[in-house]
């Protein structure tokens, strides 16, 4: 994890409930979920094995130790999963390398959250070495602190990342917004304690309480976060 904690008292969300921001990485901030997808196709290809179309709703979302996990026992490949990771993160860095496109109001969002000064966190499941390559494009100026899969002892769904990076920015998770795109990082903010913005990606996700469902970050504004955010504290 690294992280530029604001000292206490500097925050500037003007009297809103709204104390920090968490904001998923893959599928919501860049368009990579189908990337990731792409890559396993490749590498097990490359090892003689074929991926059900099916399988894609499975893995997406996840830790890499789940998705490869599955992907190894549903192949019957002949890897370890150590060995499977590498060549998913190699073959992601270079597929990010030729082209990392940002989703459409991405960079409009952050770009006001930092004006604004709303404390914001990177929470993603991928590994630091990819969160890392992905910061400079999303601008690492745009997060206080940024928390990897790899950097946790129980990454999504389980509640643990968002947690962290709640009590990182010194924030009340109940007054935390995150926003997601998969069921597994939506599960994950929910047990943290947070309001949840879902922008689905792949998968449909329902509206439940607190948890609104939108249909792209072009919707999401800080206004929009603040209003979610009062709403739920009344």
């Amino acid at each position: 994890m690294t992280s530029t904690v604001p000292a206490p008292g500097t925050r500037t969300t003007e009297g809103s409930a709204l104390q920090a921001v968490l904001l998923d990485m893959d599928g919501t901030l860049v368009d990579t979920e189908g990337f990731w997808w792409d890559v396993e196709v490749e590498v097990f290809a490359s090892l003689g094995h074929t991926l059900d179309e099916s399988w894609r709703h499975v893995v997406v979302g996840g830790p890499m130790t789940r998705s490869a996990g599955f992907l190894i026992e549903a192949t019957g490949a002949d890897i370890t999963l150590p060995e499977l990771s590498v060549l998913l993160n190699d073959g992601f860095e270079r597929r990010i390398g030729r082209d990392l496109p940002l989703m459409p109001g991405a960079a409009r969002l952050l770009a006001e959250l930092t004006e604004h000064g709303v404390p914001t966190a990177l929470v993603s499941a991928s590994h630091r070495r990819i969160i890392d390559r992905v910061l400079t494009a999303l601008g690492a100026h745009h997060f206080a602190l940024t928390v990897a899969g790899d950097e946790v002892a129980r990454t999504k769904p389980h509640p643990d990342p968002y947690l962290l990076a709640a009590r990182g920015l010194d924030a009340d998770p109940a007054r935390c917004a995150v926003v997601e795109d998969t069921a597994t990082g939506v599960a994950a903010a929910e047990a943290a304690g947070c309001h949840v913005v879902a922008v689905p990606s792949v998968a449909p996700i329902a509206p439940a309480a607190r948890r609104t469902v939108v249909t792209s970050l072009e919707q999401v504004d800080l206004a929009f976060l603040r209003g979610l955010m009062k709403e739920s504290v009344r």
